[in-house]
C-alpha cells in the first residue's frame, strides 16, 4: 500500500544523491551492505538499551538505502537478479534485527514477557508472510495480492511509534502506550496479510492444478472433453 505512493516520492528525492554515489564509483551491493549493516547496528545497540528515539534515528537513516541501491542500479543499468536477491534477503535479515531489538528490551529492562513473545511473532510472522509470497512465485503461481500489512507498513509502524515512545519532551507519551500498540498493530496486521496469501495461494494452486488437470485429459478450457472424447481419466492422467 504505502510503497506505491511514498516510493514515487522518496525515489525521486533521492536520485541525485544515488547519481553522485555512482559518480564516486560506489556500487549498488555496496550501498545495501552498508545499509543493512547500519540498521542491524542501529537495532541491536540501541533497542535493547531502551535508546528507541535515537536507535530510530539510526535506523531510518540506514533503511533508505534500500531505496538509494535500487535507483543507483536503475540509473547505471546495473539491474540483476543477484541484486534483487541480495537486497530481498537482507532485508530480511535487517528487520529481523528490529524487532529482535525491541524483544531484548522487554526481555530484559523491559520486563514484559507478553510484550517480548509480540515481538517475536512480529520477527517471525513478517518473514513468513514474505516467504509465502517467495514460494508461490517459486511454484508458477502469481500471487495476486499485497496484503494489509506488507514491509513498507511494518517498517513505518514500528519505527514511527518505536521513535515516538523515546521522545519525552512536551508531554509525548511514553514506551508504556505507543510501542505496545506499534506491536500489537503489526502482529495483528501481520496475522491478517498471510492469511490473506495463503488463501490466495491456495485458490490458485487450486485452479492451476485444474487446468493441468483438464490438459492432460484433453479437455477444453471451460473443462468440457473434445469432440467425440471421454471425461474419463486414463491410466496415466493425473489426480485433481
Amino acid at each position: 500500500m504505502l510503497n506505491r505512493y511514498a516510493r514515487a516520492f522518496f525515489t525521486r528525492v533521492i536520485t541525485p544523491f544515488a547519481v553522485l554515489l555512482l559518480r564516486l564509483r560506489v556500487s549498488p551491493d555496496a550501498v545495501t551492505l552498508v545499509g543493512t549493516a547500519g540498521v542491524i547496528g542501529g537495532a541491536l545497540a540501541f533497542y535493547p538499551r531502551g535508546e528507541f528515539f535515537w536507535g530510530t534515528v539510526v535506523i531510518t537513516l540506514f533503511v533508505f538505502s534500500d531505496l538509494v541501491d535500487g535507483t543507483m542500479a536503475r540509473q547505471s543499468g546495473l539491474s540483476s537478479r543477484w541484486g534483487a536477491f541480495l537486497d530481498s534477503t537482507l532485508d530480511r535479515l535487517a528487520d529481523a534485527a528490529v524487532f529482535a531489538g525491541i524483544a531484548l528490551w522487554f526481555a530484559g529492562r523491559g520486563d514484559d514477557l507478553l510484550l517480548c513473545g509480540i515481538a517475536i511473532f512480529c520477527l517471525a510472522s513478517g518473514q513468513v508472510v514474505s516467504y509465502t509470497k517467495a514460494r508461490g512465485e517459486s511454484i508458477g503461481l502469481p500471487v495476486r495480492v499485497n496484503g494489509l500489512v506488507e514491509r513498507a507498513e511494518r517498517l513505518t509502524i514500528t519505527l514511527v511509534l518505536t521513535g515516538l515512545s523515546g521522545f519525552t519532551i512536551f508531554g509525548v507519551p511514553h514506551i508504556d502506550i505507543l510501542l505496545p500498540i506499534a506491536l500489537w498493530v503489526v502482529a495483528v496486521g501481520s496475522l491478517v496479510t498471510l492469511i490473506q496469501r495463503v488463501v490466495t495461494v491456495r485458490r490458485e494452486a487450486a485452479e492451476a492444478d485444474a487446468a493441468a488437470s483438464a490438459t492432460d485429459r484433453g479437455d477444453k478450457p471451460d473443462g468440457t472433453a473434445p469432440p467425440g472424447g471421454t471425461t474419463e481419466r486414463t491410466p496415466g492422467s493425473r489426480e485433481a
